[in-house]
């Protein structure tokens, strides 16, 4: 007879932990799929996850390898764990899940009349004929969702019009931050019948400035914009 100690079986306790994490994990997977955690946006702190899950938060990391292992989250050192694109991570998610509404407008201010003045220096006028078509639509906008996408496809033809790629692509940045929750329901709240037919007023004059090529004018009324859209968010504060 052996005098060295019999070795407990494990086989069953570790099949019991691997079962807890994935059920952990295919419940975390089902709340992406229905939009609780919708992508790009970053999962709650470890602590209350674990807590709202009643499971230990070492069962919740193994969960989150499973998870990350499939593609459906992201975890970065520091930041947390943030759910990806349908098409994939999207690398830009925790820069516009720390971006404020002050953040979004002190970069407009930096960006946006600065475009329009590169624009009119080098859109050809196919760009202005684009511009016509996209203001046409956004005239005709029934609800602030539908004006709010064609007030993008405008700000984004313009931005193309000054044949700058980099400049495209960091105001690309801006339009992912411009589609944060907070913006898109003040927007419900405030974007009133007569507040959109005062937008549109305004990109109707954006409009024959950058057709006649007036630098300083557009910059105002670009300006003039950001401040109106600043004044509604401090009705919100």
């Amino acid at each position: 007879m052996s005098l060295l100690p019999q070795s407990v079986p494990r086989s069953q306790p570790d099949k019991a932990q691997g079962s807890t994490v994935q059920m952990v994990a295919e419940a975390l997977a089902a709340r992406m799929a229905q939009g609780d955690y919708p992508p790009g946006s970053r999962l709650p702190a470890e602590r209350q996850l674990a807590e709202s899950l009643k499971v230990a938060r070492n069962t919740l990391r193994e969960a989150l390898d499973i998870l990350e292992t499939r593609g459906l989250i992201l975890r970065r050192a520091g930041a947390g764990s943030f759910v990806t694109e349908p098409g994939g991570w999207d690398s830009a998610a925790p820069v516009i899940a720390a971006t404020g509404p002050l953040h979004l407008q002190v970069m407009r201010g930096i960006l946006e009349p600065e475009i329009a003045r590169l624009a009119i220096v080098n859109m050809p006028p196919a760009t202005i004929d684009a511009l016509a078509d996209v203001l046409d639509q956004m005239q005709t906008a029934a609800d602030p969702a539908s004006f709010a996408r064609h007030e993008e496809d405008f700000h984004m033809r313009l931005v193309e019009g000054t044949g700058n790629p980099l400049l495209v692509a960091c105001y690309n940045l801006v339009v992912k931050a411009r589609r944060q929750p907070q913006r898109s329901a003040m927007l419900r709240r405030h974007m009133t019948p007569e507040r959109l037919r005062s937008q549109c007023e305004s990109y109707i004059a954006l409009l024959a400035a950058l057709t006649a090529r007036d630098i300083p004018q557009a910059m105002e009324l670009v300006q003039q914009a950001l401040l109106e859209e600043q004044r509604l968010f401090m009705q919100e504060s």
